[in-house]
């Protein structure tokens, strides 16, 4: 992927009714996913059948589409992307676009060995991998079924691919792997990684735990790092939410903290997610959405049709998710098919 010069000058169309600018697309390719993890989906997952899904070649021309509309950053999501037969024909052509500037995956990291590399040469910019624990008992635990060692063997291959940046997505539990906040952190700082601590979301009904017991906020997580390290707040952003601090003694590594209960961060909302069923959602918590897969099958040629609909779209676009653990799942939806 060549980013363009004048990318500056390119003027975003998508603006919602609270005058915010989208300029990033999160799109699910899949809600399938190899594991099973506690916080993201039931044990006994029933799946969208396959005759449902947005095709290949559909779910590149809505990406095209979003970046004609002044989107410059792509993330293809899950359940994990790369389980997909033949995804890397997507990131091939989405990262051909040059006035795409930020192409990215979020992956469990299970299968990288195989595509890092493809990955990288299709113009993929930067990587997220899930990992919430270095131990393999408690990796199986937490994924229902993972082996531990296969993200692990997956991030290496991504570090010696050599994108731009990898960092590793971590959600902590009291009770679960709040224990190796530290471990964690350390195994980032000794490769020059990122890490994001998330909030759990309450998305769906998971059959695992009390997400109020469980809860670990970003403020109590930054406060026991802060025992431990000297953290810098900095303004940097890499497009989504995440609030980073950098090291007083390593300058390659941050930490990132992802907060939709203890700070909202719905002010400066800036995403849209498109299911892999072609449901594009303006809010993670939230049911407004339009049926892109209707309108790209309605106007197989017209190219101008899918980008009026989403122009319009952003009217739908509420002011924030109000997520609350005390109650019942907003929204029944898992993050698996959500878009995580």
């Amino acid at each position: 992927m060549t980013a363009p010069t004048d990318m500056d000058t390119i003027k975003p169309q998508l603006i919602d009714r609270f005058g915010r600018e989208v300029t990033y697309a999160r799109l699910s390719v899949t809600d399938r996913c190899d594991l099973r993890c506690v916080y993201c989906m039931s044990e006994d997952m029933k799946f969208v059948p396959r005759e449902q899904l947005l095709t290949l070649e559909e779910m590149t021309r809505i990406g095209n589409a979003f970046i004609a509309l002044g989107v410059n950053k792509i993330r293809l999501t899950g359940g994990e992307p790369l389980t997909r037969r033949n995804i890397i024909s997507v990131f091939q052509a989405l990262g051909s676009q040059q006035d795409l500037k930020d192409l990215t995956i979020t992956t469990n990291g299970t299968l990288l060995e195989k595509y890092a590399r493809p990955l990288k040469d299709a113009g993929v910019t930067r990587i997220n991998i899930s990992l919430d624990t270095l131990r393999a008992e408690r990796f199986k635990k937490i994924t229902r079924n993972g082996k531990l060692e296969k993200t692990l063997t997956g991030i290496e291959a991504a570090i010696n691919a050599g994108f731009k940046k990898v960092k590793l997505n971590a959600v902590i539990m009291h009770g679960y792997n709040d224990d190796e906040i530290l471990d964690l952190v350390e195994f980032v700082r000794q490769r020059n990684m990122d890490i994001s601590f998330i909030e759990e979301m309450p998305m769906g009904e998971i059959g695992d735990h009390d997400r109020s017991e469980t809860y670990y906020s970003s403020d109590k997580l930054r406060e026991f790092l802060q025992d431990h390290y000297k953290l810098t707040a900095t303004t940097e952003q890499t497009g989504g939410p995440a609030k980073y601090y950098r090291f007083a003694d390593n300058e390659q590594s941050r930490i990132g903290f992802i907060s939709p209960h203890s700070h909202n961060f719905c002010d400066d909302c800036n995403r849209v997610r498109v299911t892999a069923e072609g449901m594009l959602l303006l809010c993670l918590g939230q049911q407004h959405s339009l049926d892109l897969r209707k309108v790209v099958r309605a106007n197989p040629t017209d190219d101008e049709a899918l980008k009026t609909a989403i122009i319009g779209a952003m009217k739908l676009k509420p002011k924030g998710h109000d997520f609350n653990l005390n109650e019942q799942p907003i929204i029944m939806r898992h993050m698996s098919a959500t878009g995580g």
